[in-house]
């Protein structure tokens, strides 16, 4: 058995529901850790390339973040109304709103980067970058900037095969932007001179750029990814498929991809905000204790993988089931995604709350830290089974167009629950102890939070799809003599 199927061996609005769920969430899992290999090729060339190097990445990944959270958006409204359109046996009003959402993707984000680049500096310097860091900063933001279409296009081939329920494309193609990235980063930081021989004749020479050449080696990586997912689509080989015809700017379109887009955004920023505000509290108090939260942090991104997986699987199925009109089993796979999430990450945090200390070991070998750390797992590590609740009513709300509510549940949870507590806690009643408390009550809150608004069914009018605009070429018309010559 094979355990990638394409969306030809997956039928998400008939039969059983965990299984199809299981095949697509599992490409997303591999495609997420594939992300985070490419992050780490980066993060080992530059940190043997200079400490200076490491710091100037370190201080732009907060720019790098919020611009790809204020990109979400887009990619999620895309995702949302392809997966609708596909599941109410729509293809053409699919297409039509996977075009679109390519054209606007290219255009924001272009708009966004040469409105950005004359900024970066300044915020870099802003962040509190050295004078000695911010040069390397600069120059690796600045090639992101320019290169923000590629980054976009590809996040927005992700998310439009994922609406239409192929998530198997979209990972063999990152396995070969990674592959490509972590080829070229040596060459591209340090310099490389390759002097051919007999019967070649010349040399090949790699400048040495620095922090300059990883961002160069990204911005060339998603370049040839994004040019490899839209050759795709526009076959329409696999998963969804675009027309040229359809890419023209509609921009009465444009508002319904702005209604469900913006919300996800916020959520995104908003968490990116909460997060960064929390990293205040715990700066109160001293580098061990800052040192354990990092390994802490790092520990909660794997093993919460598989959360966001699933929530993106159940994004996709909510969607489809809403678009066919099949309310009550898009109800079952949110349920189903909430009760299997609780209990994986559940057992995960009963392992790591029996057997913390070898983990945090692994980061560091530094005593204090690893005593800090281990009270921090200990802590939440029993909360870990209420974000996967979370996380798969979140994806839910997402699927039915409601990204608002799941923007709101994001921001309750982190802003308005585990940020005052921290503070509160932490410096009046448990010093440093109480971060770690504020993490398990916000866990818990938000999953209750989830569950309390998702079963209030608000969701059940979330079919998003409308008609397309006056650009559409008259897609009703096509449906319409397609179905006659079907009859």
């Amino acid at each position: 058995m094979s355990f990638f199927k394409g969306p030809e061996e997956l039928d998400l609005t008939e039969g059983g529901i965990l299984k199809p769920l299981f095949f697509l969430s599992l490409p997303i899992i591999v495609t997420n850790l594939l992300q985070t290999a490419y992050n780490l090729a980066d993060t080992f060339w530059l940190g043997r390339y200079s400490t200076e190097a490491l710091a100037a990445i370190s201080f732009a990944f907060p720019m790098v973040f919020l611009l790809i959270s204020l990109g979400m958006g887009i990619s999620v409204a895309g995702s949302v109304l392809v997966a609708q359109h596909t599941g109410a046996g729509e293809p053409k009003k699919a297409e039509y709103a996977a075009s679109q959402t390519v054209s606007f993707a290219f255009i924001g984000s272009a708009a966004l980067g040469l409105l950005g680049y004359p900024f970066v500096r300044p915020f870099l310097a802003f962040l509190g970058a050295s004078p000695e860091v911010l040069p390397g900063a600069t120059a690796y933001m600045q090639v992101i900037a320019l290169g923000l279409p590629f980054m976009f296009g590809f996040f927005v081939f992700i998310s439009l095969m994922r609406g239409a329920g192929d998530t198997v494309t979209p990972m063999f193609v990152m396995l070969g932007t990674v592959i490509i990235n972590v080829i070229l980063d040596p060459f591209l930081i340090n310099g490389w001179t390759v002097v051919s021989g007999a019967p070649f004749v010349g040399t090949v020479t790699f400048p040495q750029m620095g922090v300059e050449g990883a961002a160069v080696a990204t911005v060339f990586s998603r370049f040839l990814a994004m040019a490899v997912g839209i050759a795709i689509m526009l076959s329409g080989s696999r998963g969804i498929r675009i027309r040229l015809r359809d890419m023209r700017p509609d921009f009465e379109y444009l508002r319904k991809i702005l209604e469900i887009g913006i919300p996800a955004s916020v959520e995104g920023t908003g968490r990116a905000l909460s997060i960064n505000a929390l990293l205040i509290v715990v700066g109160l108090f001293s580098t061990t204790v800052v040192a354990a939260y990092g390994i802490g942090t790092r520990v909660f991104s794997v093993i919460f993988l598989p959360a966001i997986a699933v929530a993106r699987g159940v994004e996709t199925m909510s969607g489809q089931n809403i678009g066919a009109g099949q309310y009550d089993r898009a109800e079952q796979a949110n349920y189903l995604a909430a009760k299997v999430m609780f209990v994986v990450l559940g057992a995960a945090g009963v392992l790591i709350f029996l057997v913390p200390r070898p983990i945090v070991a692994v980061f560091t070998d530094d005593a204090a830290v690893i005593d800090v750390g281990v009270e921090f797992l200990r802590v939440v590590a029993l909360s870990f089974g209420f974000i996967g609740i979370m996380r798969s009513f979140s994806g839910g709300f997402r699927g039915a167009g409601k990204t608002l509510i799941a923007a709101a549940i994001s921001v309750i949870s982190l802003a308005g629950v585990r940020l005052p507590i921290a503070y509160i806690a932490s410096q009046y009643l448990f010093g440093v102890r109480g971060i770690w408390m504020a993490f398990f009550v916000s866990n818990v809150s938000g999953a209750v939070i989830a569950w309390l608004w998702f079963r209030r069914g608000t969701w059940r009018d979330g079919d998003v799809r409308g008609t397309p605009g006056p650009g559409s070429g008259g897609l009703e018309a096509e449906d319409a003599e397609m179905t006659a010559s079907n009859d």
